[in-house]
């Protein structure tokens, strides 16, 4: 069995619709510049208020793809 080396980097996604779609917003993003994704995880989820009203929703994700270094 070979080794394998991860780099682990933070992501923030927002969505005005819910908590899900920000997280596959930055899994999305990230897929589009980075290769060999393995596990996202969702580390923190906030939300923006503008006069006590949800205006958008945040996740805060923690990506790890293969380090080819």
């Amino acid at each position: 069995m070979s080794e394998s080396v991860y780099k682990v980097i933070e992501l923030v996604g927002t969505s005005s619709e819910s908590w899900e779609k920000a997280a596959e917003a930055a899994v999305n993003t990230a897929s589009k510049n980075l290769r060999n994704l393995r596990i996202a995880e969702i580390g923190k989820l906030d939300l923006q208020l503008e006069d006590g009203k949800v205006v958008r929703y945040r996740a805060r994700v923690k990506v790890s793809f293969r380090y080819e270094g």
